[in-house]
């Protein structure tokens, strides 16, 4: 009774305008994630039909988070100028050309240009999304991010595993082309629902916002969790990555299962993403994030050392619970980000911490090319620990 309840709230809560935009964003965030971790649940295949090494396609997934990176300073910038509406549906027009391009990519220079495409517009949601969520639930602040960002979990887990399933069907250009129209409907969405920013403004100087954004970085808050948040994005980068191919090249399991296993990771990171904040409302946000980087430390030292679908879905489950920490972390660092300039700081924060983190895939992809792919889970082990120890220094939002 009392879920049913719950399911009805939530249900009319929907219908509310609010509730509309909420649903909207959510949306838009459960086709961007989960078509950015469609390319590594298909990298097998992809390698195997353009001929390329394992570092080779690690640098392709590198270039897609370089691309999305890229965009995340510019587009805090025009957040401050244009505002969320605009960028939101440029960031799902231009991912629909993106997809599109790939249905059309015979040789591997093509492939690269449709993914700089796709790692730009997807780039321009990440940043935007948490503005327009710290703007309209400045009192369900932890709920939106939270819900929005479990929405993408899911759509890593789920969009992944259809992908691998429709290989054999579709192949792979067109099982990604498909998803273009369903992000121009989107779209659509989004400039229905989304409210205009009252602060836009487009004769705004960008070195004084640059200067009072540097300034704001001057916090011992925001350098714990902008340095934590890093590690744990390098390690998220990595492990995504490579886990198909891992799975599939030294645990012996079809392509089919170790694109399974790798939703199975998503799913493990929306269960986690439904639960932290809550924690972290009770215990406080620094306790819970180093929390989770300390338990993340564990399926990855245990990874190289189990065998079986069994025993692999369960670490590969509990690997998705460093996800957790992505709304925490979002929501601790736009808090302390000056307001007037919070589209610039946020988009340049983010840049940052996802080049470095981009670079993973290249780290484990040259390791993996030297017979050390198990060495390179515990070298993300130790990564993830010193994450967890950034954390335990991190002050209270309040404090």
């Amino acid at each position: 009774m009392a879920v049913t309840t719950r399911i009805r709230e939530t249900l009319v809560a929907f219908q509310q305008p609010r509730g509309r935009l909420l649903g909207t964003v959510a949306a838009g965030w459960f086709l961007v994630l989960g078509m950015r971790f469609v390319i590594p649940a298909i990298l097998p295949t992809i390698r195997a039909e353009y001929g390329i090494s394992k570092t080779t396609a690690g640098a392709a997934v590198t270039v897609l988070w370089l691309a999305y990176a890229g965009m995340q300073f510019p587009t805090g910038v025009f957040i401050d100028r244009v505002g969320e509406r605009v960028l939101l549906v440029g960031s799902m027009v231009l991912s629909a050309i993106g997809l599109l391009t790939y249905s059309f990519s015979p040789v591997f220079s093509l492939f690269l240009a449709a993914t700089v495409v796709f790692g730009l517009g997807t780039g321009l949601y990440g940043p935007t999304r948490g503005t327009v969520l710290s703007r309209c639930f400045a009192d369900r602040e932890g709920v939106a991010f939270g819900t929005v960002l479990a929405a993408g979990s899911a759509g890593a887990a789920l969009l992944p595993f259809l992908a691998a399933l429709a290989l054999d069907r579709l192949g792979w250009r067109l099982a990604l082309g498909a998803a273009a129209p369903v992000f121009l409907l989107v779209g659509v969405a989004l400039w229905v629902t989304v409210p205009p920013r009252p602060t836009a403004r487009s004769e705004r100087d960008l070195l004084p916002d640059l200067r009072a954004a540097v300034a704001g970085y001057r916090n011992r808050k925001l350098l714990l969790a902008v340095a934590g948040a890093t590690l744990m994005l390098f390690g998220f980068q990595a492990v995504t990555a490579f886990l198909t191919t891992y799975l599939f090249e030294q645990k012996g399991l079809s392509k089919e299962l170790a694109g399974g296993l790798l939703s199975l990771l998503f799913v493990g990171g929306a269960v986690a993403q439904t639960t932290t904040g809550a924690l972290a409302d009770r215990y406080g946000t620094p306790r819970v994030l180093a929390g989770v980087a300390f338990v993340s430390i564990l399926p990855l030292v245990a990874l190289p050392l189990l065998s079986g679908p069994v025993a692999l879905g369960v670490v590969s489950f509990v690997i998705g619970f460093r996800m957790s920490s992505g709304p925490l972390s979002n929501a601790y660092i736009v808090d302390v980000l000056p307001d007037e300039v919070e589209g610039t700081a946020w988009g340049l924060l983010r840049t940052s911490f996802f080049v470095v983190g981009s670079f993973g895939s290249v780290l484990v992809g040259f390791l993996a090319d030297w017979d050390l792919f198990n060495e390179a889970f515990y070298l993300l082990a130790g990564l993830t620990a010193l994450a967890g120890v950034s954390y335990l220094f991190l002050p209270e939002r309040r404090s």
